[in-house]
């Protein structure tokens, strides 16, 4: 890769979401020892739905670690081994002039993990609270997931257009969010909208594929169809009464 070299402490000038497709950061061993996947991590939660985060190989410059490439403009940013430093990196690349400090996303970020962890352990409620704590926040990034996360947990609190609503909010904010088209489904399959609820997958199969071969996906399909056929069966009786 032919590239210039830029570090952090440095005034950025790189201006503007347009210019940057992919981010990719270096987890190699020595970037890693420094803080790479801290910093991974980070990106992967705040970059806009249209800019990817993937980890490489080794870029060079090992002693100015964490390496982070920009494409496709083919530079390197070094010394990006902290969350405040990946947060100001994407502030400064893609949400300049948003208002928001970059300490406010990462106060919603940490939100949203203690979030996380609290829909593992089927703590729904708890989850939804923070959820609508870290979006009240207004972060620069990764809204569509807290509206996707939110959608999980009011799901489970039997909030079902509470859910439809933040599945749709999502997608609004990220129209080829796969896993917000599941959530989309799964609302729309609790409220009897079987129809609907099969679009929304479809879709989903449609940005993703593999998705189709998860075990969870592959169980909804299979409890949408039995509710289908279950419904083609009783207006077969109905048209033959």
């Amino acid at each position: 890769m032919n590239s210039s070299y830029l570090h952090l402490g440095f005034p950025f000038p790189v201006k503007g979401k347009a210019q940057v497709d992919e981010i990719r950061v270096c987890t190699n061993r020595s970037c890693r020892r420094q803080g790479s996947m801290q910093t991974f991590q980070t990106l992967t939660a705040l970059a806009p739905p249209d800019v990817s985060v993937k980890s490489c190989g080794c870029l060079g410059r090992c002693g100015a670690g964490p390496n982070i490439a920009l494409l496709p403009l083919a530079q390197i940013v070094g010394h990006c081994g902290t969350t405040a430093a990946a947060a100001d990196l994407l502030l400064g690349l893609c949400y300049e002039g948003s208002g928001v400090k970059s300490k406010t996303s990462l106060d919603a970020l940490a939100l949203r993990m203690r979030a996380e962890a609290l829909i593992d352990e089927a703590h729904f409620s708890e989850a939804e609270r923070l959820l609508a704590q870290a979006i009240d926040l207004k972060p620069f990034g990764g809204i569509h997931i807290l509206y996707k996360l939110r959608s999980v947990a009011r799901l489970r609190i039997h909030d079902y257009s509470g859910a439809l609503e933040d599945a749709t909010q999502s997608l609004t904010l990220a129209p080829n969010y796969a896993e917000a088209y599941i959530r989309q489904g799964d609302a729309f399959l609790a409220m009897d909208q079987y129809d609907a609820a099969k679009k929304s997958y479809s879709t989903c199969l449609q940005i993703d594929p593999s998705i189709g071969r998860s075990k969870s996906f592959k169980t909804r399909i299979t409890e949408l169809e039995e509710k289908l056929a279950t419904i083609n069966s009783q207006q077969g009786s109905n048209s033959e009464t």
